[in-house]
């Protein structure tokens, strides 16, 4: 299959472990923060760190936007779907992550609020043209891959007159984050970034070069795929050995310095930045997220309902926030792999598809 198997051959997996292996410099120890949550899964799936040498550490970083999501705005999405007017529409990888009270959508729903699980915005729309009578309230999250096809729904939404439709928005932004995690008073220790694969698909190469610049902190975009990451920790190391700090893409197959600028056109027709968001693990962040324009505000969930701001915490002792931000490792929770597992999760990381504990889980990773 074109993309999939030419990288994920053994022997090339050989060979670039055996110049990983040859470059690293041995009195070094190289901290690469991997943005992407697929990343993570990519690595522990794929056996990639057992390739690396000792001194090559891969520490996971805020990228699986479930897992960033805090807990108030799922309180919200609870408080919208309980409405007896109101079917919220919502990815499935939301439903079981918790919140206050160890609720969460699943929960609600099994208690009859009306909410459904679907695979994308249009389901949403065929929900709202379907249920005339019902407020349809699309749960929209993500990073700035996602952002475009919510954008494609509003704007479908307006044109057809379904004013029976709205968007709670929770788009977040990726470069953001990652100022964040830079400019914290307590910053992790990083030594460079493997950059996001599908994001910088949209956004391009581009927006990476400021920090690389300013931080002088060497960037490669990376794929998904193992050798993908394999041959992206190599040049990240190269960059680290020659005391150079540049954005260089090994995703070259997908992702171009300018991104897709009919996507970004999209998004900047229909969006504009919120002054500042919470984030799961760092806080509020300012221009982190997006917000409906004026133009589009009939379709605003958070104005359409009056949603107030929930100011809500973790679950006690568990440790996402501080995996998020790359401050501590999955195995550092007591809760996993004891009280919090799959079926009974205490913290968002476990629930999503990208969350670290999650990988940690499901490839055999929970104790050193």
């Amino acid at each position: 299959m074109k993309y999939i198997d030419e990288f994920r051959q053994q022997d090339l997996a050989k060979q670039l472990s055996k110049a990983i292996a040859q470059s690293v410099d041995p009195k070094r120890h190289y901290r690469l923060m991997e943005f992407c949550g697929g990343h993570t899964h990519a690595i522990f799936r794929y056996g990639v760190q057992d390739l690396m040498p000792d001194n090559v550490e891969f520490i996971h970083g805020p990228g699986c936007p479930v897992c960033v999501l805090p807990t108030g705005r799922i309180d919200n999405a609870i408080q919208l779907a309980e409405r007896p007017d109101v079917i919220l529409c919502t990815y499935a990888d939301l439903m079981r992550v918790p919140a206050t009270g160890r609720n969460s959508l699943l929960k609600a729903k099994a208690g009859g609020a009306d909410i459904r699980m679907i695979y994308s915005t249009q389901d949403a729309l065929k929900i709202a043209r379907e249920n005339p009578e019902k407020q349809v309230v699309f749960f929209a999250i993500g990073f700035e891959t996602t952002t475009p096809p919510t954008a494609v729904a509003i704007k479908q939404a307006q044109a057809e007159g379904l004013i029976n439709f709205s968007v709670f928005c929770n788009h977040v932004l990726t470069p953001a984050a990652m100022q964040a995690i830079l400019d914290a008073p307590q910053p992790v220790a990083i030594d460079a970034f493997l950059g996001p694969s599908h994001v910088s698909t949209v956004i391009g190469s581009q927006p990476y070069e400021t920090f690389a610049e300013h931080y002088a902190k060497p960037i490669v975009i990376a794929g998904f795929e193992p050798l993908d990451v394999m041959q992206s920790a190599l040049m990240l190391i190269r960059q680290l050995n020659e005391g150079r700090h540049e954005v260089e893409n090994e995703y070259s197959r997908a992702v171009t310095r300018q991104g897709n600028q009919k996507a970004q056109a999209l998004v900047q027709e229909v969006f504009e930045l919120r002054p500042q968001f919470e984030w799961r693990g760092l806080g509020l962040i300012p221009d982190s997220a997006l917000k409906l324009k004026a133009a589009y505000a009939d379709f605003d969930a958070e104005q359409r309902f009056d949603m107030p701001a929930i100011q809500a915490s973790d679950v006690k002792g568990c440790e996402c926030p501080a995996i998020l931000r790359g401050a501590k490792k999955p195995q550092d929770c007591k809760l996993l792999g004891t009280v919090c597992t799959p079926e009974n999760p205490m913290g968002s990381c476990m629930v999503s598809s990208e969350g670290a504990c999650a990988a940690y889980w499901s490839y055999g990773r929970l104790r050193n």
